[in-house]
């Protein structure tokens, strides 16, 4: 129990596996008497050993010596009033102890915009780590990707999209080697799985019912060997999970399995809870479904990962074919504070073309007025999105997209 508690506080700090050297380290702070300690000292040296995080070394080294400083602080102090220390009155005490009590190692306290134009530079020419999509327009709109620590967010009415959107850029993911953890509080699990199987497989729902064990085997036998990568599917029941449970369950994956996402997908936002507020009469649905993306946010930027989630449009917004931020439904506190924000729009028209219409209404990574919109193509039998042809573009109204010229030497130039 002892040894369990101690893993279990290192993983939830650094999110890794602790040394041997760090189990027992960390023990030794315990209150055990030298008999329970050889016990626990025996177990441990069974354990597997893995390297010493760099960052624990620190943080243990800073501790250490923050506590001599205090101790040698509350040392001399003493001295003082005992009258040992000539040179010093007890004036000085205070003094002393906030000199002590200030020993860090971190000496950053705000980036220095004389000194530091080097790192900014640096930083201007450094490539963020990003999750691409593998559509075109998405790449654009993001300038490749979903960035880490961001909170994305797809809007859509019921029934158009938003499981179908998140099910195809996570089965894409794994077969980009990343690793995907896919959260719902609204299907179960193997719904979810099923929707990838017919995406990554390329048959229909319907087809891959009846398809022969054999069949599903080698058609999973190739997707296998395709990815390097992992897709875990976790079912909450629907409005009872918050970011503690994440956090927890992200945590657990590290130990249990060693894996750690690289995406997140929460299937979706506005069913989850609230790890700060308790929904009743004390508080409205602004503050609180603002909370909870508030929460999946930070969560985001403790595990340095993107997290893709969805809402849901108001009564007006589902039957409107120019969905806007005001269409947000319980909260406009949610666009405030995701990072990326769009809505996919479905009409007669666009169905039976199988095609929707996607439109940005908010965008931290890029200049929301490029690309506003634009139009990908849905199999919806096979739960899969993909790019359409330039053609397809023509018809939109106030896309900001680049626009094609005509030259009388060629068909056309962009």
């Amino acid at each position: 129990r002892e040894i369990y508690k101690v893993i279990s506080n290192y993983v939830e700090k650094y999110n890794n596996t602790p040394s041997i050297e760090a189990i027992d380290i960390d023990l030794q702070k315990t209150n055990q008497n030298e008999e329970q300690y050889k016990t626990l000292q025996n177990y441990i040296e069974q354990l597997q050993p893995s390297e010493s995080e760099y960052v624990w070394l620190l943080d243990e080294t800073e501790k250490w010596c923050k506590d001599r400083a205090i101790y040698n602080a509350i040392f001399s102090g003493i001295q003082i009033i005992d009258g040992k220390d000539k040179k010093k009155t007890p004036e000085a005490i205070p003094d002393i102890l906030t000199k002590a009590l200030a020993v860090s190692f971190d000496t950053q306290v705000g980036h220095d915009y004389i000194d530091q134009s080097t790192e900014r530079y640096e930083f201007y020419h450094t490539v963020e780590e990003k999750i691409p999509f593998d559509l075109d327009f998405f790449n654009k709109i993001t300038k490749g990707g979903m960035p880490n620590k961001t909170l994305n967010i797809v809007l859509a009415g019921t029934g158009v999209g938003k499981s179908l959107f998140m099910c195809h850029v996570a089965a894409a993911s794994l077969m980009k080697n990343y690793n995907v953890l896919y959260i719902t509080l609204e299907m179960a699990e193997k719904k979810i799985a099923e929707r990838i199987d017919a995406n990554l497989m390329n048959i229909s729902l319907d087809d891959l019912h009846d398809l022969p064990a054999r069949m599903f085997t080698d058609k999973f036998s190739r997707i296998q060997k395709k990815t390097q990568g992992k897709l875990i599917v976790k079912e909450y029941p629907t409005a009872s999970a918050n970011t503690g449970h994440f956090r927890a369950l992200l945590n657990e994956l590290a130990l249990k399995k060693s894996f750690r996402p690289d995406i997140v997908f929460v299937d979706y936002l506005n069913i989850c809870s609230s790890s700060r507020f308790k929904m009743g009469a004390s508080i409205n649905s602004y503050s609180y479904i603002k909370s909870i993306a508030e929460e999946l946010r930070g969560l985001a930027v403790e595990f340095n990962l993107p997290i893709m989630s969805a809402t849901q449009t108001t009564r007006q917004g589902y039957v409107s074919t120019d969905v806007g931020l005001e269409d947000t439904s319980e909260s406009f506190g949610l666009p405030a504070t995701a990072d990326l924000m769009f809505a996919i729009i479905s009409t007669e028209e666009l169905e039976k073309l199988n095609q929707i219409l996607v439109k940005q209404l908010k965008n931290r990574y890029n200049d929301p007025t490029l690309n506003r919109r634009f139009i990908i193509g849905v199999d919806r039998a096979k739960m899969k999105l993909f790019d359409v042809s330039q053609k397809a573009q023509e018809d939109l109204v106030n896309t900001g997209q680049e626009e094609a010229v005509f030259d009388k030497f060629k068909d056309f130039k962009v």
